[in-house]
């Protein structure tokens, strides 16, 4: 079964209510548009998880990107009322983790991201692993 695109929603902000979004994974994906992350890429992975429904792998030009990424994302999910999201690697800012439940957010500095290439894990099928843009 091929897995539908995931599309970043035009002319969504961070400051709407949790309602006007379509989940948990359009408010992340435009949050990181918005922020200018690259290399946004959305993997599904109901069926083939259980840890999440989908991740998120996104790259910072900078530890400062980064960290102002992760720190705009947490901002959002809060705003937004999904609670307060698990967060690893802050201090750093080479690879970001955050947990927010059914959607985990991996952000990178770019030579960090091609380093671990976790993309690669999950191309066992590649249909399921989609361009957020």
């Amino acid at each position: 079964m091929a897995p539908e695109a995931h599309e970043i929603p035009s002319g969504i902000s961070s400051d709407e209510p949790r309602q006007s979004f379509g989940s948990l994974e359009d408010l992340i994906l435009t949050r990181l548009d918005d922020d200018q992350a690259q290399e946004i890429v959305c993997i599904d992975l109901r069926g083939k998880s259980p840890m999440a429904d989908s991740m998120i792998v996104a790259s910072g030009r900078s530890h400062r990107h980064v960290g102002a990424l992760a720190d705009h994302v947490l901002r959002a999910l809060k705003e937004a009322g999904y609670g307060k999201a698990r967060v690893e690697g802050l201090p750093h800012c080479d690879w970001v983790l955050i947990d927010a439940g059914d959607v985990v957010v991996h952000l990178f500095r770019p030579e960090v991201r091609s380093f671990y290439n976790i993309e690669k894990i999950w191309a066992v099928d590649s249909p399921h692993i989609t361009p957020a843009n």
